[in-house]
């Protein structure tokens, strides 16, 4: 079975000659490119995996800027360019009760309080202070549904299920 893996930053250019890369990070763990870390480089296509170690990371305007254990030219780095870099399941930080990855909540079908099935959650957006899932409904448009404690009554993880209790205005349409 191929592992899978998690996205934790995309490379967007070389920076300098001394082959370290311009990373955006998607991650919200600070830990996630300290030295020693290992990631996965991953192809823009996905074909091609290199298991890569961090030894230096530092922060440089709104970028985070890594180098590599035996990386150490802009010519050795420089295919890495738009390609993904991850990390492995096992590598994952273990959560605080009630918190949950992105990739465990996507794919949860969505039921009201009552039971009424709403439909299954298909993308998660950050826009600020709490999180919007958006939830694919069978037949009409897509639902914006704040993550918040109002809304949101129960996580089932286990079971791919999410209740909650819609506040007024959010099921029309």
């Amino acid at each position: 079975m191929e592992q899978k893996l998690f996205n934790v930053g995309k490379v967007v250019n070389t920076h300098g000659i001394k082959g370290e890369v311009k990373v955006i990070r998607i991650t919200d763990f600070e830990e996630r490119f300290q030295p020693g870390t290992n990631l996965v480089w991953v192809n823009k296509e996905e074909t091609k995996q290199v298991p890569l170690v961090v030894d230096g990371h530092r922060k440089h305007k709104d970028f985070d800027l890594l180098h590599f254990q035996s990386y150490n030219s802009i010519n050795d780095v420089e295919s890495f360019k738009g390609g993904l870099l991850k990390i492995q399941h096992e590598d994952l930080t273990p959560l605080d009760e009630g918190e949950f990855y992105y990739y465990e909540i996507i794919g949860c079908t969505v039921y009201t309080t009552t039971g009424e099935e709403i439909g299954t959650i298909k993308e998660i957006l950050s826009p600020g202070a709490n999180d919007v899932w958006v939830v694919q409904q069978q037949k009409k448009k897509d639902l914006l549904v704040p993550y918040i404690e109002d809304v949101v009554k129960e996580i089932i993880i286990d079971d791919k299920k999410v209740v909650i209790e819609p506040i007024e205005g959010l099921l029309d349409e």
